[in-house]
């Protein structure tokens, strides 16, 4: 198989073995590829739980208590300063 990459794919591929995160293209090509499945599996084995969240925040926002749009902002910039 062949696989072409679009130019900043090929950069991002180089700076990644240039900085000794991979040996070659072909590690970090597999890595990603590892990355992907994983995720994929994560995604599938929690759909019903985030299928559930997304549900409760339509609700939420049907029923009037979401964050206005001029204050997003300033609520993500207090969730950020919060300890975790």
């Amino acid at each position: 198989m062949t696989i072409t990459l679009r130019p900043e794919q090929e950069e991002l591929v180089r700076h990644m073995i240039g900085t000794g995160a991979f040996r070659n293209a072909e590690d970090a090509v597999g890595s990603a590829l590892e990355m992907l499945r994983s995720q994929g599996e994560w995604l599938l084995a929690n759909r019903e739980a985030i299928d559930a969240r997304i549900a409760q925040g339509i609700a939420e926002l049907d029923r009037g208590e979401g964050i206005a749009e001029n204050g997003l902002d300033d609520y993500l910039a207090r969730l950020k300063a919060e300890p975790e």
